[in-house]
């Protein structure tokens, strides 16, 4: 691995420690919070902080699994192993919410007094400044090193923050109004608020899996610099196909040139067109088809309309 990639993964992954930390600690003050109070609202809290806990987990995984080099099993590398985690990060969710919605109506239906919320609220209060600053960092390492793992994991430490607003203002209202039906009315609405996170992080996760376009930020990079070149080098691209894999590129592409080039030269103007994209898109792998202008594809085999087929 190149001393900047090797650098790369090291960032990401203290990212990640970063996160597994953040979620132990967040942990520890929300069961602290639901142990004081006996609120539902705080116990479904602390359950989505421990998917957290497990999806952190499986994301370092997955990035140093992601790093590997290619190999005879795998000739394009296993930048895929990013989507992997995400896919397990998205089922805990579900799995999270249907756990804070059956213990929310269970509350419904055998309610118990609540106790001592001004502490509980202090803990969450605290979690949530936690996992707001470390949400806010991942996400935008995520999107900076084109990590899903980061970004994902990131926006679900947010979308914990979300959580813990409602539940303390939630808990706030019970402490005014004395209602303590509101307490599993919230958790509801958490569970409910989770369910929709999940579901988006999957299908996010299972649309990459199959082999998206690069994002529009990089499509029109990419264009310029096709135009630029083939304006100032006499060549036409045709039939340019992206994909993007974790943070990994591939582009496939038609390069036509003048039917009189040599192998050579038309070779050499490839090389430059792989070394460019990789500047422009910050590395990707490149595959480019030479071919003369006029060439044309039909059914069956390739041949130039303005030459005989070979007999």
């Amino acid at each position: 691995m190149p001393p900047s990639l090797r650098r790369e993964q090291q960032i990401l992954e203290r990212f990640m420690w970063l996160s597994i930390a953040v979620s132990v600690a967040t942990i520890v003050l929300k069961m602290i919070a639901t142990w004081v109070t006996g609120s539902v609202g705080f116990l479904s809290d602390a359950i989505e902080t421990v998917i957290n806990f497990v999806a952190a987990v499986v994301g370092l995984w997955a990035l140093k699994l992601s790093a590997k080099p290619a190999d005879e099993n795998h000739n394009f590398g296993h930048s895929k192993a990013e989507y992997f985690s995400a896919q397990v990060e998205g089922s805990l969710i579900l799995v999270a919410a249907v756990a804070i919605i059956y213990t929310s109506i269970d509350r419904l239906l055998h309610p118990q007094p609540l106790e001592q919320l001004g502490i509980g609220l202090v803990f969450s209060v605290v979690a949530a400044l936690l996992n707001a600053a470390a949400g806010y960092a991942l996400v935008r390492a995520g999107k900076h090193y084109r990590s899903i793992t980061l970004e994902a994991d990131g926006k679900h430490l947010l979308t914990d923050v979300l959580t813990t607003v409602g539940v303390i203002v939630g808990m706030a209202l019970v402490a005014i109004t004395g209602w303590e039906i509101l307490d599993p009315i919230v958790a509801l609405l958490v569970g409910a608020n989770i369910l929709f996170t999940g579901f988006k992080l999957l299908r996010s996760a299972i649309l990459s899996l199959l082999a998206e376009v690069l994002p529009d930020d990089e499509l029109g990079k990419l264009n310029d610099f096709l135009d630029d070149f083939a304006a100032e080098n006499g060549v036409m691209f045709t039939s340019v196909r992206t994909a993007a894999f974790g943070r990994e590129r591939l582009i496939s592409l038609v390069m036509q040139v003048p039917g009189e080039w040599t192998v050579s030269y038309a070779h050499a103007y490839a090389d430059e067109v792989e070394a460019g994209i990789a500047d422009t898109l910050g590395a990707a792998e490149t595959i480019i088809h030479v071919e003369p202008f006029g060439y044309t594809t039909r059914t069956g085999p390739l041949f130039s309309e303005s030459l005989t087929k070979p007999r």
